[in-house]
């Protein structure tokens, strides 16, 4: 038996990471978690002034080497369009400061005890400012990331109002990420000691859109375009695969009456069929599988990003791991992060590098820009062109059975998918809603964007909707694109 295995973390020491808390260091209890807008009795840790500041593209001079100089204290982060998110105040000591408007839907993405921005860029942000803040020498400079805040809360808002514990990414169409939400979140400014704490990072209140689970019928977008690539177009389908001593099912095995059938590649993307597609991989083989998908879609190894290394797993001990990895299953993990870049190249056909960063900035005066962001628009893999058109069509009718009412002038792609976790059942929704013209080549304009949607949906708790499959939960979906493009 070949043993093939290509995983940045062992799915047992993730699994392991995953599951386990510690205890919280919070000189009082911590808020309840779906409490928004946070109730908090520290009014005097939370800045009541109007926050947004203007940035401009005006770059400053190059800087001294004094500047590059670690400082004590970091700097602020702002958002793509200047509002204040997080800062320092000496007169506080090491205590992070989160503004109250955006402290909760925030905290699982910017803290350091969530392991988020304040932590990832604490070497920009401790880099010596270029003139002294407030009369400190000991303030760093600031950045400015690309997550729209109203954007963020508005989606924080929605996700409570409907019950979603979950993720909601959205993901420009240069790869900026315009809102990385996790419901339920916590309230920052409550907690006392706010260093790094497992529980906070990997628990309840963690940022879901960067934690690995089986991402379900989404991986068949890989799968359509492996099995198209190979020119596998037609199957037989039993809807139930019995071998050896094991099976697959479709998950309409025991409702339809059409089985046994001939399926066809398109309508097993549709109809989402596990066999068709478990049935093609064990046709083209391991090697070949882990050489389109690292190839085609950069999966398998590791994509460093701004904001940290998205670390897809993928493990093949036997014939029946290749199978089950063809619908999503298995020794498979990634995170919805991932599921962004792969819904972007879904609809471009080029997957672009996920990006946070857009500049670093003086903390006196955020206008000025001290240091360019992250690339956008960086390729990091690719579909060939020729295999391109039918995954879009497949994507466009998943989209369709959805029934979403989309807005005029962009038209939905889409691939649901229902994973089997050891945490229970995840529901998954994929998609792009793309500008009609949108080729996924313009700049991206951050003040007033109108280009297309990158959407990634994860839903944790579906027994209490009611849901069984992930198209269950599509107008939850549909709520939150309202909420994008009106």
């Amino acid at each position: 038996m070949n043993t093939r295995k290509i995983t940045a973390v062992s799915l047992a020491t993730l699994s392991l990471t995953l599951c386990s808390c510690s205890s919280v260091s919070t000189s009082r209890e911590l808020p309840p978690p779906n409490t928004f807008p946070p109730q908090n009795t520290i009014e005097s840790e939370y800045s009541t002034e109007d926050t947004t500041v203007p940035i401009s593209t005006e770059t400053t001079e190059a800087a001294t080497s004094d500047v590059t100089k670690k400082v004590q204290y970091r700097g602020n982060i702002y958002d793509v369009k200047g509002r204040l998110l997080s800062y320092s105040s000496p007169e506080n000591g090491s205590k992070r400061i989160y503004t109250a408007e955006y402290a909760v839907p925030f905290a699982n993405v910017i803290t350091e005890m969530s392991d988020g921005y304040d932590k990832t860029f604490n070497d920009l942000l401790t880099v010596k400012n270029p003139a002294p803040v407030n009369g400190s020498e000991e303030i760093g400079q600031s950045i400015q990331i690309t997550i729209d805040a109203d954007v963020q809360k508005r989606i924080y808002e929605y996700m409570q109002s409907v019950n979603l514990d979950g993720t909601i990414v959205v993901m420009r169409n240069d790869g900026s990420v315009m809102a990385q939400v996790s419901y339920p979140s916590y309230d920052p400014n409550a907690v006392a000691v706010q260093t790094y704490d497992e529980k906070l990072a990997w628990g309840d209140c963690g940022n879901k859109a960067f934690q690995n689970y089986q991402p379900g019928s989404c991986f068949k977008i890989m799968s359509e375009v492996i099995a198209d690539k190979h020119g596998i177009t037609s199957l037989h389908d039993e809807g139930t695969w019995v071998f050896e001593d094991t099976s697959i099912v479709n998950w309409d095995h025991d409702t339809n009456f059409n089985y046994p059938m001939e399926r066809s590649l398109s309508s097993a993307f549709v109809n989402s069929s596990n066999i068709f597609f478990a049935k093609a991989f064990d046709q083209i083989g391991t090697e070949a599988v882990l050489a389109d998908l690292n190839e085609m879609f950069h999966f398998g190894t590791d994509i460093q990003c701004d904001f940290g290394t998205l670390e897809n797993n993928i493990e093949i001990y036997c014939p029946d791991d290749l199978r089950r990895t063809a619908f999503g299953q298995s020794y498979l993990l990634t995170c919805p992060l991932y599921l962004a870049a792969l819904g972007r190249e879904a609809a471009f056909g080029d997957m672009v590098r996920p990006f946070v960063l857009k500049n670093t900035v003086d903390t006196n005066d955020p206008e000025k820009i001290t240091g360019k962001g992250s690339t956008p628009h960086d390729v990091i893999a690719s579909i060939p062109e020729n295999l391109r058109p039918n995954l879009l069509d497949g994507m466009k009718n998943v989209a369709a059975n959805l029934g979403i009412t989309t807005p005029s002038g962009y038209t939905l792609y889409a691939k649901t998918g229902t994973a089997e976790t050891w945490e229970g059942d995840f529901l998954y929704i994929t998609g792009c809603l793309k500008k009609d013209g949108d080729d996924g080549s313009d700049k991206c304009d951050y003040d007033n964007y109108d280009g297309s949607y990158t959407v990634i949906m994860e839903l944790q708790n579906p027994i209490a909707h009611g849901f069984s499959f992930a198209s269950d939960s599509a107008q939850i979906y549909g709520g939150a694109l309202n909420i994008l493009a009106g």
